[in-house]
């Protein structure tokens, strides 16, 4: 749904660091290695290390973030974090959020993949912050 009808989904994210990108590990650390270095260190475009900020920053690309608000509206009802917040675990979700079915998500993982997590540390991202094995 969207703004149209006077409902705005929100949706977390949990376990960034376990998320999949397709590929061979050569090629997606190169991909992302250039994407990261594109930038001057002091003025930008700024690529982040961070596995959650990471899978953020794909999201806002497949969103109109630029050019209308409802996609930056979007944007600011998605977060994204690392590993599963234990209230998130045993207790109730925050007001507005609701559980996914995820068994429509299941499928096979690709021949060649990556987990984010990599990513990120091949970025450099400080390891003990990233999370546990992936």
């Amino acid at each position: 749904n969207g703004q149209k009808d006077g409902t705005l989904d929100r949706v977390i994210i949990t376990n960034a660091e376990s998320a999949v990108v397709s590929g061979s590990k050569k090629a997606v650390f190169a991909t992302y290695r250039k994407k990261y270095e594109l930038n001057h260190a002091r003025k930008g475009p700024f690529f982040p290390r961070m596995p959650d900020k990471i899978l953020k920053r794909t999201v806002r690309g497949m969103l109109p973030y630029q050019k209308k608000s409802s996609g930056r509206a979007a944007l600011r009802n998605l977060r994204v974090v690392i590993g599963c917040p234990n209230h998130l675990v045993t207790g109730e979700l925050p007001e507005g959020h609701e559980r996914a079915d995820m068994a429509k998500l299941t499928r096979p993982l690709p021949q060649r993949y990556v987990r984010l997590g990599k990513v990120s540390e091949n970025l450099g991202a400080p390891v003990g912050r990233v999370g546990g094995d992936f």
